[in-house]
């Protein structure tokens, strides 16, 4: 699919080509297929929570709060990629201009940044359920909750904006052919003819202080978690807590090792990892925590799975009187 109008050479480019996942040009159609599916599933079951959870005022406290929160940002960090991957994968359409592809970059990393900070939030509000359950609403009040949820959202912000900046302002004088499926920060620095180095050792460092100490502190959290939770005498509110923690640390390895591999990977070069290797990684983490992320929770949180079929069956029920 790739022709000669795609050997542009200019400081600033209009537009540039996603490339795709090099190699996988046989099985686009099944990709874009596939997408489309779990950027469905993504959307509708995200929505779903969102919509039960500011519906139904016993779902109002903290940990749904930040579900609810965390459900917005994967709509978000989905929506940013998968539409024009899909767009890449059925027709053809690789064009995305200069402006649009930076846009997709500041809200695709600036949404990954947020998801860590609500993971540690979310760890933060189990070690003070169970470890200090008395003190739990005076603790998380909501304009704690708030706090930390604009704290998470400027720490992004902060970390995002001269990140962009930079990159941004690099001239573009080589190919404008982005070897990847969306505008990763790292692709679309290794095109420009100035010295990236500076943006990329910036986005290196910060992307492992940030993911480095939530991870620290969530590992915290979850160990004292563990400590108090084998203290309790009933064998049933420990298999609760712990299958309440245990959803929540499965949605954090989800995200949180394909992407840290994502990005140390894009450092070793295509020498020693294939590119296709990188792109596939770099997309299992923005599309595969928005899709499980709602399964699992609505799954494991009886809350959530109850309010959810009653929602559905309201709207069943409705619409079939309505019929009548």
């Amino acid at each position: 699919m790739l022709g000669p109008s795609y050997n542009h050479t200019m400081e600033f480019p209009g537009t540039f080509f996603l490339l795709g996942i090099p190699g996988f040009q046989s099985s686009y159609l099944w990709l874009a297929i596939s997408l489309s599916a779990m950027y469905s599933i993504a959307l509708l079951g995200n929505m779903l929570i969102i919509t039960v959870i500011c519906m139904d005022s016993t779902l109002h406290e903290p940990m749904y709060f930040f579900l609810c929160v965390l459900a917005a940002v994967d709509v978000v960090m989905a929506s940013s990629v998968v539409p024009k991957m899909v767009s890449i994968f059925s027709s053809g359409d690789s064009s995305i201009s200069f402006n649009a592809c930076f846009t997709q970059m500041y809200f695709v990393h600036a949404a990954t940044a947020v998801e860590t900070g609500l993971l540690l939030a979310m760890a933060f509000d189990r070690y003070v359920a169970i470890c200090k359950p008395l003190h739990y609403m005076r603790i998380l009040t909501p304009q704690v909750m708030m706090g930390i949820s604009v704290t998470i959202t400027i720490r992004a912000v902060i970390f995002m904006t001269p990140l962009s900046w930079m990159l941004s302002h690099l001239p573009f004088c080589a190919s404008n052919v982005v070897p990847h499926s969306y505008c990763e920060h790292m692709a679309v620095a290794k095109l420009a003819c100035a010295d990236p180095m500076p943006s990329s050792l910036y986005s290196l460092i910060f992307s492992s202080i940030i993911v480095g100490s939530d991870v620290a502190f969530i590992s915290a959290s979850y160990t004292l978690i563990l400590k108090a939770v084998f203290c309790l005498s009933s064998k049933n509110a420990q298999w609760k807590a712990l299958s309440t923690c245990g959803s929540h640390v499965g949605v954090m390895a989800l995200y949180y090792l394909p992407g840290m591999a994502s990005i140390y990977v894009a450092w070793l070069g295509p020498d020693r990892v294939p590119l296709h290797t990188q792109v596939l990684l770099a997309v299992l983490y923005l599309i595969i925590p928005p899709t499980l992320n709602p399964i699992i929770y609505g799954i494991r949180t009886r809350q959530i799975r109850e309010q959810i079929w009653s929602l559905l069956t309201h709207c069943f029920f409705h619409q079939c009187t309505q019929g009548s």
